[in-house]
């Protein structure tokens, strides 16, 4: 089951969204090592002779399934570094904003109103 990570309350939603994705993307790639894991051992413990019907069907299944889940743990992946791009974007216009009201203060004689 996937948790709630803590995350402090001065962070952005977006590094919020990024710590849990990559809370997911940890638990999807864990899951699939362990389906790996028993999927081989199921292999190996399962005579070939027996490996028919049903036992085949969900052998072939798993490997299915291993198969979505590392996939999934691939797009993870492209969707934390998208948050990570954006979250440096975010970060730099609002540092560029925030000196652009310091010379703006400046000009016109006020005090920094950052």
């Amino acid at each position: 089951m996937i948790q709630s990570l803590p995350v402090s309350p001065s962070s952005t939603p977006l590094r919020q969204a990024l710590v849990q994705s990559q809370a997911v993307k940890n638990t999807v790639e864990q899951s699939a090592a362990e389906l790996l894991v028993i999927n081989a051992v199921l292999k190996l413990e399962v005579p070939s002779h027996v490996q028919t019907g049903e036992v085949a069907l969900a052998l072939q299944k798993t490997d299915e399934l291993e198969d979505r889940i590392q996939a999934s743990a691939e797009d993870l992946g492209r969707v934390n570094q998208a948050l990570k791009q954006e979250i440096g974007e975010r970060a730099r216009l609002e540092q560029e904003l925030a000196d652009t009201k310091a010379d703006l203060a400046k000009v016109q004689g006020q005090p920094d109103a950052t």
